[in-house]
C-alpha cells in the first residue's frame, strides 16, 4: 500500500462506460512523486489516503472490468 496526500482532482469531458462512479484524483506520494488514482470514497483535496495498485486495485471491480491501476482504499484520520 502506499500512502500520500491528495493534492487535486483530474477532470475528463469523455470516460469509458466500465469506470465506475468515483473520480480520478492526483496524489503526492510520500517519499515523492505524484500518481492518479480511482477514488471511490469521495476524498477531498488535502485528505491523506491510502492507495493500492495493480491487480488488487483492478479486482476491486468484479462486475464491471474497470481499467483502473491505482485505487483509493482508505482515507486516513490520524497516524501515530
Amino acid at each position: 500500500m502506499i500512502r500520500g496526500k491528495v493534492t487535486g482532482r483530474v477532470w475528463s469531458t469523455k470516460k469509458i462506460g466500465s469506470l465506475p462512479t468515483g473520480g480520478l484524483l492526483e496524489v503526492k506520494v510520500d517519499g515523492g512523486g505524484v500518481l492518479i488514482a480511482f477514488d471511490p470514497l469521495g476524498c477531498a483535496e488535502g485528505e491523506t489516503v491510502l492507495i493500492t495498485q495493480g491487480s488488487v486495485a483492478a479486482g476491486h471491480f468484479t462486475e464491471n472490468k474497470a481499467p483502473v491501476d491505482a485505487l483509493i482504499i482508505g482515507s486516513i484520520d490520524n497516524a501515530d
